[in-house]
């Protein structure tokens, strides 16, 4: 046939004759798409293969739904069996227990951690008739007259809920059901998070809120993707607000978690910045949809717990001696009357330290066992008569403790001249070159008190008065010392040191009271003192003489100031702890803590070993491929450009980036730390290896992928199985106990003191 010939094209067939066979047989053909719009769908968060969007990228079959309840009840069994068991007091139940006691009681009290997980828990306790008289004091004491299963049933539903959660976030995040249904079943299976989960303590609800933002703030990138601004976009984006509000009130970690979607929210601003086809006005919308959703709504949410704190907590406690003399003010039982505005020569006052949460300069009658062996001076939180000292000229001849009554009125002025009778034991406030009992140096003296009735003393008692700040309101509280409203120093006038106090305590034998010196090197801020209260004898001041007394603070300021101690509290943690950890042993899995022994049956957190390594294991092999794949795109492969690397390193990558959000800070604190802390990191750890998981299996058919996955199941439960007896306290047999030890580091035994064992975390 000639080249020049055009071929006619083959008629089309008449309507009655059979249509020819289609393209693509398959009877799903109208929803086909060509490589151009897979991507498309994949940058809009539909799965491959398919135009249509279910809201929050969650399309679960009904078969799916029967199976998650199937998991879901395993779950109920598993964290539920036996929560009645111990029947008594376990790990730092003797913390959060006795906290749901004060609130019963109004009992004001500080803890490190914010209020939301310790109201669920008195919510629950509150409900079962609990009436806040166990004192919680000690563990393995038995529950008497206590609701502590219902307190417990708390963090442990919470727990069950995890499991539900982590296979609706890996479906949302286009895996598939095997891959999700392998992450639930590790999590209920999990023996860490089990432990955690049964007894009154605040990690299981922590988890529960970060797996909460995780599936919400996922859920709200499908929606994004698909449509922004629908009605489903703001539902899902307001409560991620709320749920990183929940996470961050349970405990200060939750900040982690707000991290975690601060980095996911500037990558999409930044993403919708570079996009052309987004107008400026466009994108404002955006940021301040999410500031107000994220930043706003997290915010208020968290100040409206401490709301319900302060609402609760109206009453004096044993937390009154960390917060400032205003805010116990507002304390019932710590109200104070008011008092003279200004201090006289034979004034009786209290005196404040104005830096350590302000303890009352004190002295009571027992000696130091040490130096002069004279009388204790230390400083203390609580009101007490042993706090009233009658300040008295150290110039006059004669007894000043005495003489003091026949002269006329007389204020404290700058550089006057003082003497401290301490009015119960009728000693004074006295500095000598004796070296202090705890802060043995050359640049500190020990401060006593000494002397005796009618003893006038010698000028190692005199004192003079630097006067250092006053009310900007008040110019008389700059030239002499005003009640409440003058910080002044005290120099002493023979050696030059000042009286000085810091957070050090005191031993045993000084009831573990602060100690007071006289320090020649003293900071400024921890040698300022303030008269509290000021009351003149003999009915010397006029009746109109002028009264001061301290302004209630309203909520925002006592907010601050919460935050405030807490964040010095927890920053003082330091001390250590016969089972405190450091963050590298954790991905390890290297010790666990002991939580309850009693009648040769102990209860031990330790994490599955298969679940741990195995996710730790997905950690690091992530980092490894992608640091390979950024090696390859160097030198000119275009790996990036696939649908599926793309898709997994997405998604891989936002796992990698919580668990790293969540542990990689640990590092940064010299505080007590311990193995739960890291449970946080090992939920977002345990998705990832699923997420590897999902990947690696990915061209397998489905029955080798769930063939796989079931090994992996088979022998997570396993290990839950054989160290299950040190989740639930069951008995078990010395040899069984010794075999379990895989590592000299897993120090359980059945012969360890309980008592032992508490810690503040």
């Amino acid at each position: 046939m000639s080249a020049g010939v055009r071929v006619r094209r083959a008629a089309s067939p008449p309507p009655s004759l059979p249509q020819a066979a289609p393209r693509f047989p398959n009877p799903r053909h109208h929803d086909h798409l060509d490589a151009d719009e897979r991507r498309a769908a994949a940058s809009r968060g539909y799965v491959p293969g398919r135009k249509s969007h279910a809201p929050g990228g969650v399309n679960l079959t009904s078969a799916e739904w029967k199976l998650l309840g199937v998991v879901v009840l395993i779950a109920f069994g598993v964290r539920l069996f036996r929560l009645s068991r111990p029947d008594s007091v376990v790990f730092d139940e003797v913390h959060f227990g006795k906290f749901a006691s004060k609130y019963i009681k109004s009992s004001y009290f500080v803890d490190v951690h914010p209020p939301l997980a310790k109201l669920l828990i008195t919510l629950a306790g509150f409900l079962s008739g609990y009436d806040g008289n166990f004192d919680f004091k000690d563990i393995a004491k038995v529950y008497e007259n206590v609701p502590y299963v219902a307190m417990r049933l708390v963090p442990a539903l919470l727990g069950v809920l995890t499991v539900p959660i982590s296979y609706l976030t890996l479906r949302a995040l286009d895996c598939r059901a095997t891959t999700a249904l392998m992450a639930s079943l590790f999590i209920t299976f999990e023996n860490g998070m089990i432990t955690q989960s049964r007894h009154i303590l605040l990690d299981s609800p922590l988890i529960f809120f970060t797996a909460l933002t995780v599936l919400l703030w996922t859920g709200f990138c499908n929606e994004d993707k698909h449509q922004p601004f629908t009605e489903g976009w703001w539902t899902w984006l307001a409560l991620t607000g709320l749920s990183l509000g929940a996470v961050v009130s349970c405990k200060w970690v939750g900040l982690f978690t707000i991290a975690t979607i601060g980095f996911g929210t500037i990558k999409q601003l930044w993403i919708l910045l570079g996009d052309l086809r987004v107008p400026p006005r466009l994108w404002i919308k955006h940021f301040i949809a999410r500031a107000i959703c994220l930043i706003l709504v997290p915010i208020l949410f968290y100040m409206f717990m401490f709301w319900i704190h302060f609402a609760i907590l109206t009453g004096s406690g044993d937390g009154d001696g960390f917060m400032s003399s205003e805010f116990q003010h507002t304390l019932r039982g710590r109200h104070m009357a008011d008092t003279y505005a200004d201090v006289a020569i034979g004034s009786t006052i209290t005196i404040r330290h104005v830096n350590t949460q302000g303890g009352y300069l004190h002295s009571h009658p027992h000696n130091y066992p040490t130096g002069s062996q004279q009388q204790q001076i230390t400083l203390y939180p609580h009101r007490d008569s042993n706090n009233d000292w009658r300040i008295v000229n150290g110039t006059d001849h004669g007894n000043p403790y005495t003489d003091w009554d026949v002269d006329p009125i007389s204020y404290v002025n700058i550089n006057t001249r003082v003497k401290l009778r301490h009015i119960s034991t009728e000693k004074s406030l006295h500095s000598h070159d004796f070296r202090p009992p705890v802060s043995d140096v050359d640049f500190q003296q020990e401060v006593s008190a000494y002397g005796m009735p009618n003893f006038a003393g010698d000028a190692n008692d005199d004192w003079i008065v630097e006067i250092v700040k006053g009310d900007p309101k008040d110019t008389e509280s700059w030239k002499r010392i005003k009640t409440l409203k003058t910080h002044f120093r005290l120099r002493h006038a023979l050696t030059g040191c000042y009286l000085f106090s810091h957070k050090t305590k005191l031993p045993d034998w000084a009831y573990e009271q602060q100690e007071v010196t006289c320090n020649k090197n003293a900071v400024m801020a921890n040698s300022l003192w303030y008269v509290e209260t000021s009351e003149h004898p003999n009915c010397k001041f006029p009746e109109n003489a002028p009264r001061a007394n301290y302004k209630k603070p309203g909520f925002f300021k006592k907010f601050l100031e919460l935050q405030q101690v807490m964040w010095i509290t927890n920053a003082g943690l330091t001390d250590r702890h016969n089972f405190d950890s450091r963050p590298d042993a954790w991905p390890r899995i290297r010790r666990g803590i002991n939580f309850w022994v009693k009648d040769h049956r102990q209860i031990y957190l330790l994490g599955n070993p298969m679940v741990w390594w195995l996710s730790s294991a997905a950690v690091f092999s992530y980092i490894a491929v992608r640091g390979f794949l950024i090696l390859r795109a160097q030198r000119g492969y275009r790996d990036f450009e696939s649908t599926k690397v793309v898709k997994y390193d997405t998604l891989c990558g936002f796992l990698f980036v919580g668990w790293a959000l969540h542990y990689l800070p640990f590092y940064l604190m010299n505080r007590q730390l311990f193995l739960h802390h890291y449970f946080p990191a090992l939920y977002f750890s345990i998705l990832l290896a699923c997420s590897v998981f999902d990947l690696v299996t990915s061209t397998l058919r489905p029955r080798v992928r769930l063939q796989i996955a079931a090994v992996l199941l088979i022998i997570a439960v396993w290990n839950y199985v054989y160290f299950s007896p040190l989740v639930y306290g069951n008995p078990w047999t010395k040899a069984k106990c010794r075999s379990a030890q895989w590592f000299k580091t897993w120090d359980f035994s059945w012969y360890v003191r309980h008592s032992a064992y508490l810690c503040l975390c």
